[in-house]
């Protein structure tokens, strides 16, 4: 039992190449979304800003993997040389480049959410309501929130305040997300229903439905798979540090940060 516990608690060695690999398709397809975004007027509205918006976290997360892996690199390679103390400013620069891209990502996530809320429930007041003003506001609010929360969160990390304040921003956001969706999916189906039911055509509903449920799926079970296994990291930082089987697990750090940069990869294809 214990060479077994020991093999498990030995982690995963994933090849930096793969992080360079998924980093470099993340950034060239969030890259697309913003320059598709940018370029095309049709789609100069709020909801496509907070699409570019999230493509941009995205493409953060992105690099910064990229500059730490390839700094990883070259430095083991004997290429770079570079003293202790620039190295570990580097370091904090580029963690606060990654905390700053993961909250703002969750923040876009569930601006998107609200947004696509409105547009269903609102839809004869959604242009008095999402004004490109407040459209404006929210996203400066969520950078300088991201930027602001970054910063305390590196400079305070050993404390287990910041990490619960943490834990807690990703609950809400997928408490958030839950409800917004599942109320948007029950309404879809009581208008295909109702419209099946004029039309007699049951086959018509179980289809609309099945799709539905498909796409609640997607972007619920997405979300929950690459952001979750993260935050149980954190949350076992807090509650169990030294725990054998909590240390286990802290030895797959690396494929959290892997399932967070699939994140960055599949946000374009779904949304």
């Amino acid at each position: 039992t214990a060479g077994v516990g020991g093999a498990w608690c030995q982690g995963l060695d994933i090849p930096n190449e793969l992080f360079l690999t998924l980093g470099l398709v993340s950034l060239v397809e969030n890259l697309l979304v913003v320059a598709a975004i940018l370029k095309n007027r049709n789609l100069h509205s709020p909801m496509y800003y907070f699409i570019c918006c999230l493509a941009v976290s995205d493409m953060l997360v992105s690099v910064s993997n990229l500059a730490e892996t390839l700094f990883m690199l070259l430095m083991e390679h004997g290429v770079l040389v570079i003293r202790a103390s620039i190295v570990r400013y580097m370091d904090n620069v580029i963690d606060m480049l990654i905390c700053s891209s993961v909250v703002s990502s969750l923040s876009f996530l569930g601006v998107i959410a609200v947004d696509r809320y409105i547009t269903i429930f609102y839809a004869l007041r959604y242009h008095s309501i999402m004004t490109l003003q407040r459209a404006v506001v929210t996203m400066a609010s969520v950078w300088l929130a991201s930027t602001i929360s970054s910063t305390v969160f590196i400079t305070y990390y050993r404390n287990n305040a910041i990490l619960l304040c943490l834990i807690g921003f990703f609950l809400f956001m997928l408490v958030l997300m839950l409800v917004l969706y599942i109320h948007m999916f029950a309404l879809a189906r009581h208008h295909v229903r109702s419209i099946s039911s004029q039309q007699k055509q049951p086959t018509i509903y179980r289809t609309s439905s099945l799709k539905g449920a498909v796409t609640l799926t997607i972007l619920l079970g997405v979300f929950f798979i690459c952001w979750g296994p993260f935050f149980f990291h954190l949350i076992l930082i807090v509650t169990c540090p030294t725990n054998p089987f909590c240390t286990c697990f802290f030895s797959y750090f690396n494929l959290f940060l892997i399932l967070i940069i699939c994140n960055s990869v599949v946000d374009p294809l779904i949304y």
